[in-house]
């Protein structure tokens, strides 16, 4: 399986486009080698770069950005600006939707991953990335993932 965009290179430069310094949408995601017997798929974008102080204020180890469970496996594209059909989840910013990069100190790693799943998830909108990841566990087929890396300019 693979997970690409048209807007940069895995472990390339997110373009500002997509982040909290430019429009804060989505960049355009295209999925491939979805197995055929895949029920469902997850996305998920987390940044595991994130500095001590907000570990310790949230009670977290990784930021998470975007959540979204239950889209259909003959899922191809998912166009600048939009999320997947699917269900979404809560991001640690506490919203059901996608949280563009915003890094406060440094340059981070921003890691979206896809996974094909055996099973559709029986979990309402607005579950965080823990409990969907909780859920996947023994009914991944498959899984890709793109890392992209951004700074804020100074």
């Amino acid at each position: 399986m693979k997970l690409t965009s048209t807007t940069f290179q895995d472990r390339g430069t997110i373009p500002r486009k997509y982040t909290c310094d430019g429009k804060n949408i989505s960049p355009p995601l295209d999925f491939a080698g979805v197995p055929a017997n895949a029920t469902s798929l997850v996305l998920i974008m987390d940044d595991p770069d994130i500095p001590e102080a907000a570990k310790k204020n949230f009670n977290i180890e990784v930021w998470d950005h975007w959540v979204v469970f239950n889209i259909p496996p003959e899922t191809k594209t998912v166009a600048e600006g939009n999320n997947p059909l699917g269900i979404l989840g809560r991001n640690t910013g506490g919203n059901n939707a996608y949280g563009g990069p915003c890094p406060p100190d440094r340059e981070h790693r921003y890691f979206f991953k896809l996974y094909a799943l055996d099973i559709r998830l029986n979990l309402p909108e607005g579950s965080t990335k823990a409990i969907v990841e909780k859920e996947i566990v023994g009914h991944i087929l498959a899984q890709a993932t793109l890392m992209g890396r951004y700074e804020r300019q100074k």
